[in-house]
């Protein structure tokens, strides 16, 4: 697998309930369609997606140390870590490449203690709001980032 062709797709904690949980704010496709989709548009724009979902942030941190000089960018949703988990911010703050922050909600329009980020500090950019689309979206703009 070649680094300029490679995104790394993060997933954080209850997402392996998509498709379950809250349908009525984060819709009825499961991570795996969501996975699919990013995929899809991945491949057509010519990158290989690897995909992990992990409800501890550890896994997550140790899963972006291991991309440094081998995945060109990483897309990350990282569930309720987006508020709090430092140890995530800095493992991408030290990545080699650019990322991005994917929400399927709006958190803004959501609880208060939702409208922090520790990630979008060191990211390109955010996708939120766009529910399933979502990760199509995401991988589009770090495709479009990186050409």
């Amino acid at each position: 697998m070649s680094k300029s062709r490679s995104i790394l797709l993060l997933n954080g904690p209850n997402l392996n309930l998509l498709g379950q949980r809250e349908p009525h704010i984060y819709g009825s496709e499961t991570l795996a369609i969501h996975v699919s989709n990013a995929q899809s548009a991945a491949k057509d724009l010519g990158f290989e997606i690897v995909a992990m979902q992990s409800n501890s942030s550890s896994d997550l941190v140790e899963a972006i140390h291991a991309a440094r000089g081998v995945h060109s960018a990483i897309v990350i949703n990282p569930g309720a870590f987006t508020h709090y988990a430092w140890s995530i911010h800095d493992a991408l703050s030290a990545f080699d490449g650019p990322v991005v922050e994917l929400h399927l909600s709006n958190p803004q329009k959501r609880e208060s203690w939702r409208h922090t980020s520790v990630v979008a500090p060191v990211a390109i950019g955010t996708i939120s709001g766009f529910g399933a689309s979502g990760y199509g979206l995401a991988i589009r703009a770090v495709a479009s980032h990186l050409s």
